[in-house]
């Protein structure tokens, strides 16, 4: 038996796993490593591996990874599945990882699984801190550029967002953020609250828990405002529609923590660790999406492991009032319909898109899809014969599965399968815009290089398939998450070279929307991944 002790270390920088003062220990039988091999296997698992497979690796979108079933595949099939990936979504690693950190990351899924610490408030407000204070915002932009034109743009390898000028295709600033930034998300329009200066305030959130406030009417060197820490492993983040509050969910810790909006400083956590569909008790139990809904002073938080969507009032923190509707496991990610009434995720372990009316805070329908569904951040448009639809893409297969949205005005179509549309490959993001005939989506999740970098684009009157657009022909790089600008009429598409080297060889192709032609080739980015127009997503144009 060999027991691995480890505290601040690589991966108490890197990932933040440990605590300043703090370490652990945990022992595992045959097979083992050094702890330095250990160590590192641990972050690469962190990186690549727990989003899907859970910290604990019991599995939710990817299967379970305990030792008991990883020590009967052994080592060589584990090293094989982990270079090749698999035709049910998971990707290939031999293009990210040495031989050599494929054996270790093959052993370390053999071994028992280290658990990482609690986090309370205090340690989370320690992290706050204010680089410009509110007071001493400006009272207009700072800069002569169309802001409300800006993409905010992840760079997930660098640890930074980019704000791009969408006129001038010019990126204006690369912001540090947290590690591998999963989402950005901005103040909105909504019916029942209006925040001031809405769609000037965009907030990340990264893998490791750290949050960035980011003020677009300052100069490019001012951008960043304030930030915080609320977890250790964390996925996605919203604003209140009072732009009081900021939310944010954690992976590790399985909680969410609500913020004040202005400062950052976290002033309420709540445990989300419960029960299942099926009565069993789960510990970690993720945050896997967070959302604002339109027309209620509430946000919608989908709680992965346990099946539930919790509808969460933020007008009195200290009486707070959560609403818990069961659904199917495993939740991931979501959108609203036009009018915001009806939240609309995936719960791709069941294979269905799950329908929630935040009015009556009651699950409205469940609808069967293919394999793993996830729509990204969605799309939704209108159909000549089933009136308002919605679709999403499947990390399980190519398809694209469209439903119909509008129970008021065509309730005999509405959460009711209306057409499929088969591409060539999985994908994991779909969009469309109000002024364009088209839908894009991605095929990211393909093992093979030509349709892993192209994406496909169909019409949304003959439903067919027009064009398929081959993004990018460079080795090791894919074409992945479709924004259109303020208008409708660009698209873009991001390239996403998957390495660590952190060179900036990613870029974003910009497409005229009615001809599909390529415009433009923005570069200079590194690992461009999610990036979201201002104005349509504080309008939501989808």
């Amino acid at each position: 038996m060999k027991a691995i002790k480890y505290g601040v270390s690589v991966l108490s920088v890197a990932v933040g796993l440990a605590v300043s003062g703090m370490s652990f220990t945990v022992s595992a039988a045959e097979p083992t490593l050094s702890e330095a091999d250990f160590e590192k296997a641990q972050l690469h698992y962190f990186q690549r591996c727990a989003g899907c497979h859970g910290v604990l690796r019991k599995g939710a979108t990817g299967k379970n990874l305990e030792p008991e079933n990883m020590l009967k595949k052994g080592q060589k099939r584990l090293e094989k599945i982990i270079s090749l990936g698999t035709e049910g979504g998971m990707n290939n690693f031999d293009d990210l990882f040495t031989e050599n950190e494929i054996a270790n990351l093959a052993t370390f899924i053999q071994m028992t699984p280290p658990v990482p610490p609690e986090m309370s408030l205090e340690q989370m407000r320690s992290h706050t801190k204010e680089y410009i204070a509110p007071k001493d915002y400006p009272a207009k932009p700072l800069h002569g550029r169309n802001w409300e034109n800006f993409f905010v743009v992840i760079e997930r390898d660098a640890g930074k967002a980019a704000i791009v000028d969408g006129d001038t295709k010019e990126i204006v600033a690369h912001i540090d953020t947290g590690y591998a930034v999963h989402v950005i998300k901005g103040t909105e329009h909504h019916k029942k609250d209006h925040a001031k200066d809405v769609g000037r305030f965009w907030y990340t959130i990264g893998r490791d828990g750290k949050v960035n406030k980011i003020d677009l009417w300052q100069t490019p060197d001012k951008m960043l405002v304030a930030e915080t820490k609320m977890a250790y492993d964390a996925r996605d983040i919203a604003v209140s529609g009072d732009g009081k509050y900021v939310i944010a969910g954690g992976y590790w810790p399985a909680h969410f923590v609500i913020m004040d909006a202005e400062t950052l400083n976290p002033v309420k956590v709540v445990s989300t660790r419960g029960y299942n569909t099926k009565g069993e008790f789960i510990n970690e139990a993720r945050v896997a999406a967070i959302y604002t809904i339109p027309n209620e002073s509430a946000f919608m938080v989908a709680v992965k492991e346990t099946g539930q969507m919790w509808q969460v009032d933020y007008k009195d923190l200290d009486n707070l009032t959560v609403t818990m509707v069961s659904s199917a496991e495993f939740l991931h990610d979501g959108f609203f319909d036009p009018t915001g009434r009806y939240f609309q995720i995936a719960a791709n372990a069941s294979n269905k898109m799950v329908v929630v009316d935040t009015k009556d805070r009651a699950l409205e329908k469940m609808i069967d899809v293919d394999t793993l569904p996830h729509p990204g951040p969605g799309a939704n448009w209108n159909d000549e014969e089933c009136g308002p639809v919605s679709g999403t893409t499947h990390l399980g297969t190519g398809l694209v599965s469209v439903w119909g949205n509008d129970p008021m005005g065509h309730p005999d179509q509405a959460w009711e399968l209306c057409y499929e549309v088969e591409t060539d490959g999985a994908g994991a993001f779909i969009r469309t815009h109000e002024n364009s005939d088209f839908v894009w989506a991605d095929q990211l999740k393909h093992p093979e290089p030509e349709i892993q970098q192209s994406v496909q684009v169909f019409d949304k009157k003959t439903r067919e398939i027009v064009k398929t657009i081959r993004v990018t022909e460079d080795e090791g790089k894919a074409a992945l998450h479709i924004e259109f600008n303020k208008g409708g009429s660009e698209v873009w598409v991001s390239v996403w070279n998957r390495t660590d080297n952190k060179n900036p060889t990613g870029e974003i192709v910009v497409y005229d929307a009615k001809t599909l032609k390529e415009l433009h080739r923005i570069k200079g980015l590194t690992t461009p991944t999610g990036k979201f127009n201002v104005y349509n997503r504080m309008n939501h144009k989808t």
